[in-house]
C-alpha cells in the first residue's frame, strides 16, 4: 500500500487542493465575479473561467465541485466591510460618510447583486454567501452607527424609523439603476441621506 493510499482519499484531495496558491485562487475568484457582472450568472461557466485564467477546467472542478460552490467561495473571499471604521461622533455625519463609501463601490457591487438576483432565489448556499459577503456586514455596521446615535441621545430609543434605515440605504442602491439607468454615486447618496434618511430620524 502506498503512503497516498494509506492516507485516504480526503488527504489526497486536500493535497491536490493545496497546490493552488492564494494569489492564483484570488485570480480565479476575481475572474468569476467579473464575468458574472459582465455576462450574468447563467452565462458564466467553469470552462469559461478556466479559459480566461489559463488553467484547466479540471483544476477548478477539483477545487470547487460545482459553479454555485465556486461562486459562493468567491463571494466569501471578497467579504469586506466598507462601513467599518466610520465613527465621527455624529449620527448624521456617520450616515453621510456611509453614503460616500457606498457610492464608491455601488456600481461594482450593485451589478453583482443584480446579476445574482435570480440565482440566489434557487440556491441557499449562494444566497447565504451573498448575504455574508455584501449585505450582513454593512447592515451590522449601520446598526452600530444607529445604536451609537441612540446612546448619544441624537435619536430616541424605539424611534420607528430606526429599523428601516438599512433597507432605505440598500434599497436606493438597487433601485436607482432601474429608475434612472444610473448607479447611485456618492453625491446622489449623500443627497438621499440628507433629504430622506435624516428627516426620517428627526435629524437635520
Amino acid at each position: 500500500m502506498t503512503s497516498q493510499a494509506a492516507e485516504g482519499p480526503e488527504t489526497v484531495v486536500a493535497s491536490r487542493r493545496s497546490k493552488i496558491t492564494p494569489e492564483r485562487e484570488r485570480e480565479f475568484f476575481d475572474a468569476v465575479l467579473e464575468q458574472i457582472r459582465e455576462c450574468g450568472y447563467d452565462s458564466v461557466t467553469m470552462e469559461g473561467v478556466a479559459a480566461s485564467t489559463r488553467c484547466s477546467k479540471s483544476t477548478l472542478y477539483r477545487q470547487w465541485k460545482t459553479k454555485p460552490q465556486f461562486v459562493a467561495a468567491a463571494l466569501r473571499a471578497n467579504r469586506r466591510v466598507r462601513f467599518a471604521g466610520i465613527d465621527t461622533g455624529s449620527l448624521a455625519e456617520d450616515l453621510r460618510q456611509a453614503a460616500r463609501a457606498a457610492g464608491d463601490w455601488s456600481g461594482k457591487d450593485t451589478r453583482l447583486l443584480q446579476a445574482l438576483g435570480h440565482a440566489v432565489t434557487s440556491d441557499q448556499e449562494l444566497a447565504k454567501a451573498l448575504r455574508e459577503a455584501l449585505v450582513d456586514p454593512e447592515i451590522a455596521a449601520l446598526e452600530e452607527m444607529l445604536a451609537r446615535g441612540v446612546a448619544r441621545g441624537e435619536v430616541r430609543a424605539g424611534h420607528p424609523a430606526l429599523e428601516y434605515i438599512p433597507a432605505m440605504m440598500f434599497g436606493v442602491l438597487r433601485v436607482r439603476p432601474v429608475l434612472n439607468g444610473q448607479y447611485a454615486d456618492a453625491d446622489y447618496l449623500v443627497r438621499f441621506v440628507e433629504s430622506a434618511v435624516l428627516p426620517a430620524l428627526g435629524l437635520t
